[in-house]
């Protein structure tokens, strides 16, 4: 008997993944194409304050897996929020940071913390923290601002800087950790800032209450002793609507 001799299949081109699309014709459904999923807007908002390691953004969004991370990460590579490059020496580190495109997102994710700030009256005991998620809602509270020049933040949880001013429009908005000459800064607590960012007080009134302390001299530290928010007071979440 003659052996049958097996045909070698012929390989077939493995074709990329297309994500899922709500296939709207809408702009609030396109732009949930690019970032609705799971824990992308986080990534943005980690981004926003600059190029940040794989593995500080991880070791800054905790609950999310390793694989998740770098799914979402090539997502907003491919979308066009986010690239990568590498750091030149003697870092040699590579880093994500958002594009132009991706930095437009501020306003969305402000727009966002002040929605969200009144379902934050009481901490949950597995909620984590970070200083710099304080960052949305004190430049919420600073929006209008005109001084020029970078303020310090210090908070019980850690510090971080924000932009004020021509300098807001520059980049990132906001920055981890202590700025290197700050013109200005503000020693508060967690409370205070979101009542800050719920417009719940204003700069002026909690510094005359004593709930901040503004440090430094210049008229960006005696603007920020005198700084009245325009924004309305953010309604809580569970209010009756009248």
């Amino acid at each position: 008997m003659s052996r049958l001799r097996r045909m070698p299949r012929q390989q077939q081109t493995a074709r990329p993944a297309r994500r899922r699309s709500y296939d709207q014709f809408c702009a609030t459904a396109r732009a949930l194409d690019s970032v609705g999923d799971r824990w992308t807007l986080l990534i943005v908002r980690e981004l926003l304050a600059g190029p940040r390691r794989y593995t500080d953004l991880h070791a800054d969004l905790p609950g999310v897996s390793t694989d998740v991370l770098a799914s979402r990460l090539k997502d907003m590579e491919q979308g066009g929020l986010a690239v990568r490059r590498r750091l030149p020496p003697p870092a040699a580190a590579a880093v994500y940071e958002l594009t132009e495109h991706g930095r437009g997102l501020l306003p969305v994710l402000t727009a966002l913390a002040a929605w969200g700030a009144p379902a934050l009256e009481e901490r949950r005991p597995t909620d984590a923290v970070r200083a710099h998620w304080f960052a949305l809602p004190l430049l919420r509270a600073l929006d209008g601002l005109t001084l020029d020049g970078t303020v310090e933040v210090r908070l019980p949880e850690g510090e971080f800087h924000i932009r004020t001013g021509a300098e807001a429009g520059g980049g990132e908005a906001y920055g981890y950790g202590p700025a290197d000459r700050p013109d200005a800064c503000l020693v508060l607590d967690a409370d205070t800032a979101l009542a800050l960012g719920r417009a719940e007080t204003t700069l002026a009134e909690a510094v005359g209450e004593g709930r901040v302390e503004v440090l430094g001299e210049g008229a960006l530290a005696d603007g920020l002793r005198a700084w009245q928010s325009p924004h309305p007071a953010l309604v809580p979440l569970n209010s009756p609507v009248a």
